[in-house]
């Protein structure tokens, strides 16, 4: 059974974790003592209903002012598939809070509120969403019962959506009319709208096929340990642990590791405890060369005659997570998969501008939550892809030096 990671965004109140707590509901995938404790917390409410935002607010805060301040994950699974939700932030200063969220999403789920239409969040959350490359976006318009289910309002939404999409280049996009609230076309669909010809959200998601977005052309194997036991029985024993990102190996097949240079062949693939002819992404595997060249953790194993880009200095798209500014010349560390390397910020070309995605003049530093373009270089060399061809190859991550705290994520361009 696959997994399906998604995550919702759109502005404040439209309605985000009611539409999650309506679909954990709705699917009977919450623990009957966990029913009991929101039942009992939702007698706060005058109307002494279930409060199903409670499923994914769990911060006191966020309970008390309605609204969501982080990003909560919740898990849940139908005959079908399994779920990781995301329920990202709204407000404008909670940028990176999303950008956590969404960053190895399969499908973003756009809430739209029906009275209000296309807004500025909700661009800034589509930018975010295009500058992410997540494959598949669904557009929910949402609080359809308050705008008496009209369907030329849905229409006039799905054409002001169309534009900014174009602009964006966002590709695979379901348009559908929901109410949050009520269950209409979450789980199953609704006679509300009559109109309506497409699908429930859940069979959306449930159907989304996510297997075609895998990279199976451009191998990348990150080594995360080396495997040594040197016990009498398995003395020789030398194998590379790690999980295949993008691309197929099989047994053979001429290979460089990187950034060393040295080239080898794969002799044996063990997956699962048992010997395989090939293995593919996303397989987490134990590879074994033909020659004991040097190869350690954070090394990148690819095919010979397809190798990815090996520098020392990256431009990047940063999105700035840490509560110190971000200047010219500050100190990191760089971590692209399992590599990690010692960084300084050379240069800050300009600042995205995530409402309109106008390049504005570099600033002096870069603050909480801005997305500005960025010259990193490392102390070694870093093997990598641009990250609108393979982004489990182009996204990194600064972290403090001192705290280890990740204060960056970078989308290497």
């Amino acid at each position: 059974m696959d997994i399906l990671r998604f995550i919702t965004a759109g502005s404040v109140d439209d309605g985000k974790s009611t539409l999650i707590g309506r679909l954990l509901y709705d699917s009977k995938s919450i623990m009957i003592d966990q029913l009991a404790a929101i039942e009992k917390q939702s007698k706060n409410k005058d109307e002494g209903e279930i409060d199903l935002a409670l499923l994914t607010d769990g911060l006191r805060a966020e309970r008390e002012q309605g609204i969501t301040i982080d990003v909560a994950y919740k898990y849940f699974s139908t005959p079908k598939r399994k779920f990781i939700i995301a329920d990202a932030p709204g407000h404008i200063q909670y940028t990176r809070n999303m950008v956590t969220g969404a960053s190895n999403a399969d499908l973003a789920i756009i809430l739209v509120d029906a009275r209000n239409g296309v807004v500025e969040q909700t661009r800034r959350h589509s930018i975010i969403a295009s500058l992410l490359n997540i494959p598949h976006v669904v557009v929910a318009i949402n609080k359809m019962d308050l705008v008496n289910n009209s369907q030329d309002v849905y229409n006039n939404i799905v054409i002001d959506y169309a534009n900014v999409a174009a602009k964006l280049g966002l590709k695979d996009i379901t348009y559908i009319p929901i109410s949050a609230i009520n269950g209409d076309n979450i789980v199953e669909k609704s006679d509300s709208f009559p109109w309506y010809e497409g699908a429930s959200l859940l069979h959306i998601l449930e159907n989304v096929v996510v297997a075609d977005d895998i990279n199976l052309t451009d191998a990348r194997f990150p080594v995360q340990y080396v495997i040594r036991p040197q016990t009498d029985d398995l003395h020789d024993y030398r194998g590379y642990a790690g999980k295949i990102i993008s691309g197929i190996y099989k047994k053979g097949d001429q290979v460089t590791v990187l950034p060393s240079g040295l080239s080898s062949t794969v002799s044996l693939i063990e997956f699962a405890g048992n010997e395989v002819e090939e293995a593919f992404a996303p397989q987490s595997v134990v590879l074994h060369l033909a020659d004991d060249i040097d190869t350690s953790r954070g090394d990148v194993i690819v095919h010979s005659d397809n190798q990815p880009a090996l520098e020392n200095e990256v431009e990047a798209l940063l999105c700035w997570m840490g509560n110190k500014p971000l200047a010219v010349g500050n100190k990191y560390l760089l971590q692209i998969n399992s590599r990690v390397v010692k960084a300084v910020i050379k240069d800050i070309a300009y600042k995205l501008n995530v409402n309109s995605l106008e390049q504005e003049p570099a600033p002096a530093q870069a603050s909480l939550n801005d997305i500005v373009r960025v010259t990193i270089k490392t102390a070694a060399p870093i093997p990598f892809d641009h990250y609108k061809k393979l982004r489990v190859n182009g996204g990194a991550i600064l972290i403090d030096e001192t705290s280890n705290v990740t204060v960056g994520a970078c989308m290497i361009a």
